[in-house]
């Protein structure tokens, strides 16, 4: 969400699919520039699609409780007041959500991408951000899998927690900054919370 309280977030952006449907439109930024996702080239893409899957192939958990949900929370909170981030922040331990905070110059849509982020992870077992990519790579969107885009979201910002050899135990979730760097954001917090 922008400062002014639009939603800034593309629309799902365009997890690999057989066979594509004609892509949409561009999707817009601020000031209805096209954003960079929509720019990428196809190599480009690719390249990002294999950056994002081997973050979530290194970034698995040993074990993922209420406090570790807690903990992790806490770290994205202390890095958006450090760098005086607009985002939402959610951590979900199962389906339960363990951890939710709004920083100023949010609004209640960004609550509303939360949501529509984690079905998408949930949905598809991969990030908000891969899935996006990979759906943008395919030339096709959720529309493909019958997910309303009210209830779906495949744009950045939503990530797995994944225990080894347990699966998906959850999700965190930022919104609010560009898709890019909602995932960008979760991504550096889980890995010092790793670390």
């Amino acid at each position: 969400m922008g400062r002014t309280g639009t939603a800034i977030e593309p629309a799902p952006v365009p997890v690999a699919a057989p066979a594509a449907l004609p892509a949409t439109s561009p999707p817009r930024a601020r000031h209805g520039r096209p954003c960079h996702d929509a720019l990428m080239s196809t190599a480009h893409l690719a390249e990002q699609i294999a950056h994002v899957e081997q973050q979530e192939h290194d970034l698995l958990f040993r074990r993922f409780t209420h406090d570790d949900a807690w903990q992790l929370g806490c770290m994205l909170v202390e890095l958006a007041t450090e760098r005086a981030l607009p985002v939402t922040i959610d951590v979900r331990r199962g389906r339960q959500q363990v951890f939710h905070a709004a920083r100023p110059g949010t609004v209640p849509d960004n609550d509303r991408w939360i949501e529509r982020k984690v079905r998408v992870v949930e949905r598809f077992d991969a990030s908000s951000y891969l899935v996006g990519l990979r759906l943008h790579h395919a030339g096709t969107s959720l529309k493909k899998f019958g997910l309303p885009a009210q209830e779906y979201a495949a744009a950045g910002g939503a990530f797995p927690v994944r225990i080894e050899d347990a699966g998906l135990v959850g999700v965190v979730t930022v919104s609010g900054l560009s898709q890019a760097d909602d995932h960008a954001l979760v991504v550096e917090a889980i890995r010092a919370f790793l670390a």
